[in-house]
């Protein structure tokens, strides 16, 4: 079974069932969003009642909650300890969206590794797992799926041995409850080939085990192959390719495994700025790409 949604908007007033309408309007039977803010730690309390409201909606129209994400603020930084308050901090935050996620029963946390900036690549891997071991050990029914990224700066999560570096280090109990999320714009421009992903996928299975992957980001790029950067395009706008993306949403080793979409939002002369995806779920389904945008307006994309 295909599962397939976006991001969405996580609002006060509405809350989880509000996630819940959006991403049934784009005809997705999952999703994923943040809880707060995507670059702060504010959050709002839970409210209850819009949380059981929207899984009754759920049910009702057969979704599966634990095919559904939360993603992470991208403030949390476990590969620098070298404040060590910020880097207690950040653990402890992780901890708190962890629970919050647990009691929105929504229960996998994407996570960005982190950057190690002033230290090296190897103490960012150690401090990663140190975090993770640290924030997991008393959580129960939450997991974290760390993000495979593009290699920005001194970005940790770029390689499957970074991937596999961490996972190595993890407590027993913790590696029970550590993931792995791909992105394809990431890997994109981290240097796979998307064209070549039963080749990835063949080494993924080998270092950390394709059991490991809860879920895909799909998102072309703007960036070509290798270039470290981490622009995301709108599916067949980009350098990898609608044919390139359908085999990696429908590779038979990748299953049931959730697919989001987190690509950009149209914008027409910065007054019609819209979601676009309802078109790229149905282009998926159809397994046919529909140039909605127009390609000579290409630039037109946020």
């Amino acid at each position: 079974m295909l599962y397939i949604g976006s991001h969405t908007s996580y609002l006060k007033d509405k809350q989880l069932y509000g996630v819940v309408e959006e991403s049934l309007s784009y005809g997705a039977n999952i999703f994923m969003f943040y809880t707060g803010s995507n670059q702060s730690t504010q959050r709002f309390q839970i409210d209850h009642e819009l949380r059981d409201k929207a899984h009754k909606l759920m049910k009702e129209n057969g979704m599966d909650k634990d095919k559904c994400v939360v993603h992470a603020p991208f403030i949390i930084n476990l590969a620098n300890n070298t404040d060590n308050g910020k880097y207690n901090f950040y653990i402890n935050f992780l901890k708190q969206e962890l629970n919050r996620c647990i009691e929105l029963d929504i229960r996998k946390l994407v996570l960005h590794p982190g950057s190690y900036t002033t230290l090296n690549r190897e103490k960012g891997i150690e401090n990663i797992a140190n975090g993770l071991n640290i924030a997991l050990k008393d959580i129960e029914g939450a997991s974290v799926l760390l993000e495979y990224m593009s290699g920005k700066g001194t970005e940790v999560g770029t390689s499957i041995d970074d991937l596999k570096a961490i996972i190595d280090l993890l407590d027993s109990e913790v590696y029970k409850k550590v993931f792995v999320c791909l992105d394809t714009c990431h890997m994109n421009d981290s240097g796979v080939d998307i064209n070549e992903i039963d080749k990835f996928l063949d080494e993924f299975d080998e270092k950390i085990g394709i059991d490991k992957i809860k879920c895909v980001h799909i998102n072309d790029s703007y960036n070509p192959l290798g270039s470290h950067k981490d622009r995301h395009a709108n599916l067949g706008y980009g350098t990898i390719g609608f044919d390139a993306l359908l085999n990696v949403i429908y590779n038979k080793r990748l299953e049931g495994v959730p697919m989001i979409l987190e690509t950009p939002w149209i914008n027409r002369n910065l007054k019609d700025t819209w979601a676009p995806y309802k078109e790229e779920i149905s282009m998926i389904k159809k397994r046919e790409f529909n140039d909605y945008i127009n390609k000579e307006k290409a630039s037109d994309l946020l």
